[in-house]
């Protein structure tokens, strides 16, 4: 059997880039978690020939946001509350209108480093053919350092296929859609995110039997992962 150390892409975004996280951003957090797990059900259902209502995806967005707030312990006012919802609402009708509505998430894919260090890699949306699709609920010129981590990893786990950035910014009255397409990984950007998928891995990975693991996965070869 074969053991290798396992970590999700976000525990490598996060290390790479660490910061204090206030209340305002676990507000922020908690509605985009509403935005992402109603437009993810909603656009699976689209996929099985439903359509789901406005007042249902809203619905969802709500139950959602009560839910990651309560986790958090935090107590909105009212018309926070409120505020927030019509923002998260904006979201979904926009996102009904682009070309995502109806895209699925796919399987986690596990980058597998040297035979060594697994990275499970898991975009929000695909065609099942040759575009992924990150989805986010705000829009930042230029990209954040996180953001283009994240990206990075998962095309290293679906190589072959173009990757896009769905930006949906609720902060925009009206809000604003834009999908753009990243570009392809050059060899030695590819090396660096590698290597610090590996770093991370290797200091804070969790032990797993690869033979017992089902996600694809994906291979590659560091020729020295000692050397930074």
């Amino acid at each position: 059997m074969t053991t290798i150390r396992t970590v999700a892409a976000h525990e490598v975004v996060r290390a790479a880039n660490p910061r204090e996280v206030t209340e305002a951003d676990e507000v922020g957090m908690a509605v985009g978690k509403a935005i992402d797990g109603s437009v993810s059900r909603a656009s699976h259902e689209f996929s099985q020939g439903r359509r789901p209502t406005r007042t249902a995806m809203n619905a969802n967005a709500a139950a959602i946001l009560d839910e990651e707030l309560a986790d958090a312990h935090i107590d909105l006012p009212d018309v926070e509350r409120a505020k927030h919802l019509a923002a998260v609402s904006a979201v979904l009708q926009e996102f009904r209108r682009s070309e995502v509505m109806g895209l699925v998430r796919p399987r986690s894919r596990l980058i597998l480093i040297n035979g060594q260090v697994g990275v499970y890699a898991q975009p929000d949306f695909w065609n099942g053919r040759d575009r992924i699709y990150e989805m986010k609920s705000y829009h930042a010129t230029p990209t954040p350092p996180d953001v283009t981590l994240q990206v990075q990893l998962f095309q290293l786990a679906f190589p072959g296929f173009r990757s896009f950035l769905a930006w949906f910014d609720r902060h925009a009255a009206p809000v604003t859609t834009t999908i753009e397409e990243v570009p392809p990984l050059a060899p030695d950007v590819a090396e660096t995110v590698l290597r610090r998928a590996y770093d991370t891995g290797r200091e804070k990975g969790v032990e797993k039997v690869l033979e017992f693991m089902d996600s694809p996965t994906i291979p590659y070869a560091l020729a020295d992962p000692g050397v930074p």
